[in-house]
C-alpha cells in the first residue's frame, strides 16, 4: 500500500512539475532540429515517461525500458513516442528535438 501511496505522489509530482514554468527558447540559428546535445534526455524523460516507466527505467504502469535498445531501435523508439503503442498515448513528447534525444539515450539501453 505505501509503495502505491509513493507511486501515485512520484506521478503527481511528474505531472504537476511539467505544467509548470516558461517553456524554454530550444530554436536555433537555422539548424534542422538534428543537434540533440543541447538535449538532457534525462531530463525529459523524468518530466515525461518516468510517472509510467519509473524514474529508473524499471516499469510502473508502463512497461520496464531498462533494456529496450536490445529489443528496438533509436528510430523505433522515436516512433513508439510519437504514435504510442498498447496504452501510451500518441505525442507524450512534442518536441522533435526531444524526442530524437530521449529515442538515442534509450536506445542505449541494452
Amino acid at each position: 500500500m505505501k509503495k502505491w501511496m509513493m507511486a501515485i505522489g512520484l506521478g503527481a509530482m511528474l505531472t504537476l512539475g511539467a505544467c509548470g514554468g516558461e517553456e524554454e527558447d530550444t530554436s536555433s540559428n537555422g539548424d534542422s532540429g538534428s543537434n540533440t546535445a543541447s538535449v538532457d534526455a534525462e531530463a525529459v524523460y523524468a518530466q515525461n515517461c518516468a510517472a509510467c516507466h519509473g524514474a529508473n527505467l524499471e516499469g510502473m504502469s508502463g512497461p520496464s525500458l531498462e533494456q529496450v535498445g536490445a529489443r528496438l531501435s533509436a528510430e523505433e523508439i522515436e516512433n513508439v513516442i510519437r504514435n504510442g503503442q498498447g496504452a501510451m498515448p500518441a505525442n507524450v513528447i512534442e518536441d522533435d528535438e526531444e524526442i530524437m534525444a530521449v529515442a538515442a539515450w534509450l536506445a542505449e539501453k541494452k
